[in-house]
């Protein structure tokens, strides 16, 4: 948010001193993030003085050219010059050598001694958009005969200078909108170390109504949409450009003027916090305003000339037959004020927080008005600030008020009552603060002490302070305007240490991403908060079991995630999309179910993803494609690093994965495979992508009941002894591990397979698995004959049990 210094120090009087006092907001919890400058006109006019055109006669080398002598009080110059309207005699805006000046983009250029056509040339006479001090080039400016030749041209049109402080506001700040709101915050910081500055507020009491020749009948239909709701006509306007005093206050801030109708507005929203809204009564239906919701589909075309569709909560604006505007975020197209309004229907309300985030939500907008009603607004400046603004109309575009306010507040929202007990302050401070003084902080604030107990204090605070509502609020209001940095600190630092037995489950992820980030793996986060629309790719994640969100920021993040695959998916195509191909990813998280009416659950999910190739290019090795295999080699040393082995492989039942396998060991551990083609292509992937799902929770139960055994290194040597052998086609390689392991318990350390072989010399139906056996005694060297006879019984158990034949 923009806060102009000058705007600022009219709320309070107080001396220039910047750094004191945004070191002082930021103290305040308004966080100053920068202070740039803004001057009204780029440059400042620096380096331009006044001059006089001594003598003016045609350039000898060119026809549409003049040569000038100009007088420029320190010095006289010859300027080239090709404004038509130039003459002798004439006061003119002359730029000196070294003076920047500024295009209409906003792109410097300096002034440089030269030659035009043979002829030198000391500077430049310039026209009004050359300096920036309108749009007109039709020739060079003329300035007043009675100027002092080489007068500074910024003192002659009172160029204004400011500092404009960029606050990163908070959103429960909600009072701090506006520069009375920040001011007031100052006033209370600068309270504690002095005297209090003077807090000078706009007047109301010249507001006074001139004829009641044109009422507007005001209707709200839905009450607790639209709490309050004022509005007076003003008739016989003059539309025209704002004062430069109002044009400079709003360009400061970044707001374009428009005209002194519209610019009032902005202005009293940007001083007050209160937005207001400027309908042309001409184009007002039945002279009628009714505030209600329209039903759902119902077309909306805003002033940005798109075409939304109302849904049956927004509320509108309307007259007797048509919607004018979504109440507090934007208005119609057809209801605005333009060059040929005359008169105004004005509006100034309080509207429902919830109800105008949800429909600037859902329609996309993030308007200055809606930035400021969602977060809640003061509910009883209303009308004040209806009032504020049209004395400023009235003085800027004549015309006059044509109607008694109408102001529709049945219900008012009563400021809300707390007790803060003494001891509270003391116990979560840490000190005592002076019980004057807190009273005083209170009064800055605008916080009334209505009574004084000894236990504590009986409070009022006001309807605009929405975020301060208990004992604690009121806490840090004190403590943030008395200093943090004045609370004392103990110089004895006292600390527990506690051993605990339970398991670190942040070590466990901490160890498993460490050793994936070593197997060349990247570390992801997705969002939490997902589309509903990737619900109807399979029937096992279904929108029937979705949390959904009731106030989401978009339609795409409308539901909480019931997998990480789709956040995985589509950081994948992210990635593809900018030419990064070769993708293993990983990430920790949580899925949202809610599988009964009323009961959520929440488990946390290891999620591994890889897509295209192992590894780059290199002169010594070859690259290789990400498969099934590799997913699964990384799967299983993940599990063997927690300590989980013996695991039962069955087909995964998940409907998002085409070929899939799921790992067991009591529960299901995993479920990995490729993903289905579909799926991949509903997010731009043609490459296939191999998913895995770690069940995480289940792992951690796990990894609790297992006990870690360690042993020492054998002394004596392995042996490694090799068998081919023939089998079925269906025989998968785990069964034949698992028979090799149940035959021998003792010696066997590790069955592996190193190759497969099939082709037209072996019988139909057959396959050749090589496979590489480890034998180990950790006592004793193991002779031929003790090699011989458990390779043996291996090989017989192999044919019994498999049908494997020894090739």
């Amino acid at each position: 948010m923009k806060i102009s210094y000058n705007w600022l120090k009219q709320f309070i009087n107080v001396p220039d001193d910047l750094d004191k006092h945004t070191a002082l907001l930021t103290s305040l919890g308004l966080e100053v993030e920068g202070v740039t400058p803004f001057e009204s006109v780029k440059g400042g006019l620096k380096g331009v003085v006044v001059g006089k055109v001594l003598e003016c006669y045609k350039h000898p080398n060119a026809d549409k050219l003049k040569l000038t002598k100009v007088d420029l009080g320190t010095e006289v110059v010859q300027i080239v010059c090709g404004a038509t309207n130039v003459a002798a005699g004439q006061k003119v805006p002359v730029a000196t050598i070294g003076t920047v000046l500024y295009d209409d983009k906003g792109e410097a250029w300096t002034i440089r001694k030269g030659k035009i056509r043979g002829e030198e040339s000391h500077g430049m006479i310039c026209a009004e958009d050359e300096l920036g001090l309108g749009t007109s080039h039709d020739g060079i400016m003329v300035l007043d005969g009675d100027l002092e030749i080489g007068t500074p041209l910024a003192t002659v049109f009172e160029i204004e200078t400011d500092q404009v402080i960029e606050i990163g506001l908070t959103p429960n700040r909600a009072d701090a909108m506006s520069h009375l709101g920040v001011a007031r915050d100052l006033r209370a910081g600068l309270a504690i170390t002095e005297s209090a500055p003077e807090f000078i507020t706009p007047s109301f009491s010249s507001f006074h109504v001139d004829s009641r020749s044109d009422r507007f009948d005001i209707e709200v239909v839905n009450k607790e949409l639209a709490p309050r709701y004022c509005g007076l006509t003003i008739k016989g306007l003059n539309l025209a450009a704002s004062p430069a005093w109002l044009q400079n206050r709003l360009k400061a801030i970044g707001i374009a003027p428009k005209n002194n109708v519209v610019d009032v507005t902005n202005y009293v929203m940007h001083e007050l916090g209160q937005p207001l809204h400027a309908f042309d009564a001409a184009k007002i239906e039945g002279k009628k305003i009714v505030v209600q919701t329209l039903s759902s589909g119902t077309p909306f075309t805003t002033l940005d000339g798109e075409v939304h569709e109302l849904h049956e909560e927004d509320l509108m604006i309307c007259d007797a037959e048509k919607p004018l505007c979504i109440a507090g975020v934007y208005g119609g197209q057809n209801s605005g004020v333009t060059d040929s309004t005359t008169s105004i229907f004005l509006e100034s309300a309080y509207f429902n927080p919830v109800s105008v985030r949800k429909t600037a939500k859902r329609h996309g907008f993030n308007t200055d008005a809606s930035f400021r009603f969602e977060r809640g607004i003061d509910p009883n400046i209303t009308e004040d600030a209806l009032k504020r603004a049209a004395i400023l109309i009235k003085e800027l575009a004549g015309g006059e008020i044509a109607s008694d306010i109408s102001d529709l507040y049945p219900h008012k929202i009563e400021d809300s009552e707390v007790f803060l007990p003494f001891a509270k302050i003391d116990s979560l401070i840490g000190q005592q603060i002076d019980r004057i003084e807190i009273k005083d902080i209170l009064r800055t604030l605008d916080i009334n002490v209505k009574n004084v107990t000894e236990a504590g204090l009986g409070l009022s605070i006001p309807a605009y302070r929405n975020d301060v509502s208990r004992p604690v609020d009121v806490i840090e209001e004190i403590l943030r305007v008395y200093g943090y940095d004045r609370i004392e600190t103990s110089t004895k630092l006292n600390a527990t240490i506690a051993t605990s037995s339970k398991l670190d489950n942040y070590k466990l992820e901490n160890i498993v991403a460490q050793q994936l980030i070593g197997q060349g793996f990247t570390e992801m986060m997705a969002n939490s908060l997902t589309s509903d629309k990737y619900h109807q790719f399979t029937e096992q994640i279904s929108s029937k079991n979705e949390v959904k969100i009731l106030n989401p920021l978009s339609n795409d993040l409308s539901v909480l995630r019931q997998s990480l695959l789709y956040g995985g998916l589509e950081a994948v195509a992210y990635n593809l999309n900018r030419k990064q191909n070769n993708l293993k990813f990983f990430e920790f998280g949580n899925t949202y179910h809610e599988y009964q009416k009323g009961t959520r659950t929440e488990q946390k999910h290891l999620s591994i993803l890889t897509v295209g190739k192992l590894q780059g290019k290199s002169w010594n090795s070859t690259q290789q494609d990400a498969d099934f295999f590799f997913l699964k080699g990384a799967v299983v040393a993940v599990l063997n690093r927690l300590g989980i082995q013996n695991l039962n492989e069955k087909e995964s039942k998940l409907d998002f994965l085409s070929e899939g396998l799921a790992l067991n060991s009591g529960s299901k551990l995993v479920d990995l495979g490729i993903v289905k083609k579909k799926i991949a292509r509903a997010f731009d992937i043609d490459e296939p992508v191999y998913y895995a799902n770690l069940y995480w929770s289940e792992i951690v139960k796990l990894i609790r009941k297992e006990h870690q055994s360690v042993s020492s290194i054998s002394k004596s040597p392995a042996v490694h002894r090799d068998l081919a052998l023939l089998i079925d086609k269906k025989t998968p390689f785990k069964e034949l591990q698992n028979i090799a392991f149940q035959t021998e318990r003792q010696l066997l350390k590790s069955v592996d397979l190193f190759d497969v072989y099939e082709g037209k010399e072996l019988p139909e139906d057959k396959k050749s698995y090589a496979l590489s056996f480890v034998l180990q005694d950790p006592e004793k060297t193991l002779t031929d004959k003790q090699i011989d006879k458990v390779m043996g019984k291996l090989q017989a158990q192999l044919e019994k049990q498999a049908g494997a034949v020894l090739r």
